[in-house]
């Protein structure tokens, strides 16, 4: 039965994760840091003793994809994966779709020379993680939902970094993710959807892992809303 050493988290002095899912063909990579991350991500795998066989990608920001193609020189029969809406920002075009909020797109896109080799959709499966979409902080934003134990890869639709808090609305301590939110409504909307799943866990791009998550993640959403 998985528990949590199915779920590896990677992190930058505590602010910006990436995590290693085992699965039984190998290693599911979700998120690949920040430039240089590379190092970290692959002395963590061969701790676990397995080989990395897919990147999922949650989205496109810079502190998500930075080491993204030192990973795929390293790892080149490894499938790389994104939302098919976040993969032309992954390729440096900003241009936003009709029927999508005007916003202004906040936070890096440095973009990738790597290509995904697999285009998500809502429902698909990645390993043993369902996508769900998630946009609001990036337009086609993406979170993982563990199948077998409900752990919830919520990329920064939340992060924990000075407490639980959607990034719709700045946390006072840590408000980096909302200032880099493209569209606080739609962010919102996406927090709310993602508490309807009644998540065991809380895995986000920033903070620690966070247990029976859902009375903060209510609360949290409380404040966003305000």
């Amino acid at each position: 039965m998985p528990n949590s050493q199915s779920l590896t988290r990677v992190t930058q002095l505590g602010a910006v994760n990436a995590y290693l899912v085992a699965e039984h063909d190998g290693l599911t990579l979700v998120d690949a840091g920040l430039p240089g991350m590379h190092r970290r991500v692959l002395a963590a795998a061969e701790r676990l003793g397995a080989p990395i066989v897919r990147i999922a990608l949650t989205h496109a920001h810079g502190d998500h994809i930075g080491a993204l193609d030192a990973l795929a020189a390293r790892l080149p029969d490894a499938e790389i994966a994104i939302s098919e809406r976040e993969a032309p920002l992954l390729a440096r075009d900003r241009t936003l779709r009709a029927g999508e909020p005007q916003a202004k797109l906040r936070g890096s896109y440095p973009g990738a020379t790597t290509r995904p080799g697999r285009l998500l959709a809502p429902g698909d499966r990645v390993g043993s993680l369902e996508v769900v979409a998630a946009p609001g902080h990036t337009p086609g934003q993406i979170a993982l939902l563990d199948v077998r134990d409900r752990t919830l890869l919520c990329a920064d639709a939340f992060s924990t970094l000075g407490g639980v808090a959607t990034t719709a609305r700045p946390n006072p301590r840590f408000p980096l993710p909302a200032l880099a939110t493209w569209h606080r409504p739609t962010a919102l909307a996406t927090a709310q959807a993602l508490r309807a799943l009644e998540p065991a866990r809380l895995a986000p791009g920033h903070g620690r892992v966070v247990a029976d998550p859902l009375a903060a993640m209510d609360a949290a959403i409380a404040r966003g809303a305000r």
